[in-house]
């Protein structure tokens, strides 16, 4: 079993030598996962390696040769996860067809219920939602955790897919940073010298802030949800 990043490289360094004969640098395969060091690749195909995935070829530079590939991978994979230099023939219009596809990356996780910290991880992907139309707004997503939104019909599990602002009306639903480190899902109500984040559900109390405490990131504006 591979994770998504060894699987990923060894499509990548396949598809290299396939179209180029040569394996690819350690620097190109650095930029392919967009990884900062090189020493991250040298793990992966070391546990490539240790895998039987991957050989490398004694006293030749950049020698790797690829022994054998996961069963499930596919035109998937290859459009997926790389850029057009290294997709021919066939795969480039599926590539291109897939790429006029639009998506929503998902962020993290945002907490309805008591604050948590927001962890930005953008490694997955939700399709666009025809209601938001072809317009120009940035969009995101966040995994909610608990309950406190049920009764606006937010669940624990959902996704939230929020436009990006610094502002919002009273009475919208919010992505709130608390004191620059706790982000929470709540209701906005703004008062003359503080602002409320209200919960939708009574077993949560409304939490009152100074207005420099609170920074808004973004509104709700869809939501998705896995039956």
């Amino acid at each position: 079993m591979l994770t998504k990043k060894q699987k990923n490289l060894l499509i990548y360094i396949n598809e290299k030598l396939k179209n180029d004969g040569v394996s690819p640098s350690y620097d190109e395969m650095r930029e392919s996962l967009n990884l900062k060091s090189k020493s991250g690749i040298h793990r992966l195909i070391s546990a490539l390696e240790e895998r039987g995935f991957v050989k490398r070829l004694a006293h030749k530079a950049r020698a790797l040769e690829v022994v054998k590939l996961p069963e499930n991978a596919g035109v998937k994979d290859l459009y997926n996860n790389f850029t057009p230099s290294i997709i021919s023939g066939g795969l480039d219009k599926e590539y291109k067809k897939k790429k006029s596809e639009k998506f929503i990356p998902i962020i993290g996780k945002i907490a309805a219920g008591l604050p948590i910290e927001a962890i930005e991880d953008a490694t997955e992907n939700i399709p666009y939602p025809p209601n938001l139309g072809n317009n120009n707004d940035d969009f995101y997503g966040l995994k909610v955790e608990g309950d406190s939104m049920v009764n606006a019909g937010i669940n624990n599990g959902d996704i939230v897919i929020i436009k990006k602002t610094n502002t919002a009306d009273n009475g919208k639903i919010v992505v709130a940073l608390i004191d620059d480190h706790e982000a929470t899902l709540k209701r906005l109500r703004k008062k003359t010298n503080s602002i409320a984040l209200e919960s939708a559900n009574p077993a949560y109390e409304t939490r009152i802030f100074n207005p420099e405490r609170v920074k808004i990131q973004g509104i709700l504006v869809s939501l998705y949800r896995n039956f």
